[in-house]
């Protein structure tokens, strides 16, 4: 009731002389000097049971699991609080419906691999080939030497595997003659990178393991140069009718990519003679054929005897940040 004039008007009375519907009055939002009237639902929770109910939930035992789950183990030992759709209310309405525990934080350590000779460092992933129909693929495993950019075993198959990613990295170390300890192999997060297959033949050989940390490409870049190197050939196609097919263009692929591309990361040589160190007679003879070319005519060369490109002395993965930005290098 409002007194209005020493008179008191009703609700009723008062919607009539604004031309308001009293239900349009009752269903607005709470404002100051409101006319709405709030009722406590009969069966709604007084504020000290909801506050019971949402310390329940967010105690020790229950704060990680959903309420229908809260709700039945309850039931399950006699107790009873409240509905599952009373929990999920009280739960929205402290803001805490999505989740209640915080999510434990995870740090991973950024790796910082240094590689100054071939076989020192090991970069391997698998990619997929697109097989004739769609959502049809193979697999490519790829290893590549960090060094040398060469790449020293692949495979094609038909799924990925844990198992044949072992065989692949067991004869890999077969043949390039791998010692206990003097290898460092590298990943991303896959499942069969991380499997415990892989961790364990890594561990009888003797072969470090590191990962890359989750959703960072940048952490495993030689692979993924080497998958788009192949990807972005001219006669790629758009599908492999079968895995043979897939197979014999990897082999040629490969052979090209080991033998005859010159590699810009490695002084313009080839992954091959990098890795089996027969590039210094290479650099050699450039060199000897600018020393001639200048002599000939030295008018051509402003800035003297052109230099040779050299072989880089290390290469990193994610080199430490005074290095990657000039100091102490």
């Amino acid at each position: 009731m409002i007194a209005v004039h020493g008179e008191e008007l009703g609700v009723q009375s008062l919607c009539q002389a604004f031309r308001v519907p009293r239900s349009s009055m009752y269903r607005s939002p709470k404002a100051e000097g409101s006319l709405k009237h709030y009722r406590t639902h009969h069966r709604r929770l007084t504020a000290q049971e909801e506050t019971c109910v949402l310390e329940t939930l967010n105690c020790e035992r229950f704060r990680d699991m959903a309420p229908p789950e809260i709700h039945t183990t309850m039931l399950d030992e006699g107790l009873y609080l409240c509905s599952q759709r009373t929990m999920y209310r009280v739960l929205e309405r402290n803001n805490q419906k999505v989740q209640r525990r915080q999510s434990e934080v995870h740090k991973y350590s950024r790796p910082e691999l240094l590689a100054s000779r071939p076989n020192e460092v090991w970069s391997w992933d698998i990619t997929k080939l697109k097989g004739p129909r769609k959502w049809t693929y193979y697999y490519l495993y790829t290893i590549l030497d960090v060094y040398s950019r060469y790449v020293v075993g692949w495979m094609v198959a038909y799924k990925e595997s844990a198992t044949l990613a072992e065989e692949l990295i067991a004869e890999t170390c077969r043949r390039q003659n791998i010692e206990r300890g003097s290898l460092t192999v590298h990943a991303d997060n896959g499942s069969s990178m991380k499997s415990a297959v892989v961790a364990q033949l890594l561990t009888d050989l003797g072969v470090v393991k590191t990962h890359s940390r989750p959703h960072v490409s940048n952490d495993n870049p030689f692979s993924e140069s080497a998958f788009k190197t192949l990807k972005y050939r001219p006669d790629f196609p758009e599908r492999f009718s079968t895995i043979e097919e897939a197979r014999m263009f990897c082999q040629d692929f490969y052979r090209w990519y080991n033998q005859e591309h010159r590699h810009s990361g490695i002084a313009m040589l080839t992954p091959a003679s990098v890795h089996y160190q027969q590039h210094l007679p290479i650099l050699k003879t450039r060199a000897a054929v600018l020393v001639k070319a200048f002599e000939e005519h030295p008018e051509r060369f402003v800035k003297g005897v052109p230099v040779v490109k050299s072989l880089p002395e290390h290469v990193w993965i994610n080199p430490p940040l005074k290095i990657a930005v000039g100091f102490g290098g």
